[in-house]
């Protein structure tokens, strides 16, 4: 199953908006046929497995880091490739949630006299898909916040200059943080400030499908931007439902609810996620990200951390947050940190509420 993992996980910057899946086939003790989910629309993990493993196939187990689905998609129900393999079991890392799964994949292997058993390294299986269970489980994607900052805990220089507080290492590493993301969001004032083109800058060949990038702009102040908008990458604008998109402008443009004179962030989320979002990465100010953060809908803060010092007028990580004494104060917990060229990176997530 460890196998299956590492193999799904090669999907990461292709499959979205489906899972990442990896499939190994074992018989008397060897690895007889392995395969990952490649991209979307491609034959899934099991499939691949399969036709690796050919004759091999019969009697095998069948490692697979999700369940296997029975409905008619992009491609065939995996469980019928199985049980039409001769597969004699299967061991799953979870059940699939998704509505159109969800427990019956499981169902017609078992009709079919084949061994089911399920939550073999479950918690590493649903790591993976943090993004693709979020959607599906919350009706929202998975939140990251993409900062940097200094040793004292600022991003920018008081006018707003932030170029370059991490060094060349982080800026490259960032880029695979980007690829596996299904949307890239900022605000108006990042546009507006730093006319971004919030696109993937990948160092080799490794194919991925380019994020859609999202701008939050209530007046679409920024439509005359053109950096956001270049490269292959398609961009949408979330505005006021009373905003007026200047003549001659063709964007690709949704009216998003809003709160009195703020954007309903929950509600942007859940809009995200019906176009089959799972993972959001917030590249923005400490504006926008205080609120998403203040609102709890924070899921991960992916944090650079340089050995420099910008000082006390400098621009804080997150603003908005009122925390006014020590009890009210946030909890983040470490999940991974790393040295990358002279930074410190982190992965921070928010801890229970209990903490």
């Amino acid at each position: 199953m460890a196998r299956a993992l590492r193999l799904a996980e090669r999907g990461a910057y292709t499959t979205r908006p489906n899972p990442m899946v990896g499939c190994v086939l074992a018989r008397d003790g060897e690895v007889v046929g392995e395969g990952w989910h490649q991209r979307k629309g491609g034959p899934h993990a099991e499939v691949h497995a399969l036709q690796a493993a050919g004759d091999r196939a019969r009697g095998a187990t069948a490692y697979v880091t999700l369940e296997p689905c029975a409905h008619h998609g992009s491609t065939g129900p995996c469980a019928d490739a199985l049980v039409a393999a001769g597969v004699a079991r299967v061991v799953a890392a979870m059940r699939d949630p998704f509505p159109q799964v969800d427990g019956a994949g499981f169902e017609r292997l078992r009709a079919a006299g084949i061994a089911v058993s399920h939550g073999l390294m479950e918690a590493q299986a649903r790591e993976l898909n943090r993004g693709f269970l979020s959607r599906v489980e919350r009706g929202r994607p998975w939140l990251r916040v993409k900062l940097a900052m200094s040793l004292d805990g600022r991003t920018a220089v008081a006018s707003g200059d932030s170029k370059w507080i991490s060094g060349e290492a982080s800026r490259r590493d960032v880029q695979r943080w980007r690829a596996r993301s299904g949307a890239l969001l900022t605000g108006a004032g990042t546009v507006l400030a730093d006319d971004p083109q919030l696109t993937v800058r990948l160092e080799d060949d490794t194919p991925f499908v380019p994020p859609l990038r999202v701008v939050l702009d209530a007046g679409l102040a920024t439509v005359a931007r053109g950096r956001i908008r270049e490269g292959d990458a398609p961009t949408l604008y979330l505005h006021a439902p009373d905003a007026k998109l200047p003549r001659g402008v063709a964007i690709d443009h949704v009216a998003a609810p809003t709160l009195g004179n703020r954007f309903d962030l929950e509600a942007v989320l859940r809009l995200l996620a019906d176009r089959g979002i799972n993972e959001v990465q917030l590249e923005a100010g400490a504006t926008l990200a205080g609120a998403f953060l203040d609102a709890g809908l924070v899921d991960e803060v992916l944090l650079y951390v340089a050995p420099v010092l910008l000082g006390p007028g400098a621009r804080p990580l997150f603003d908005g947050l009122h925390i006014d004494a020590m009890a009210q104060r946030l909890h983040l917990q470490r999940v991974d940190s790393a040295v990358v060229g002279e930074d410190l990176r982190l992965l921070l997530r928010p801890a229970p509420s209990s903490a």
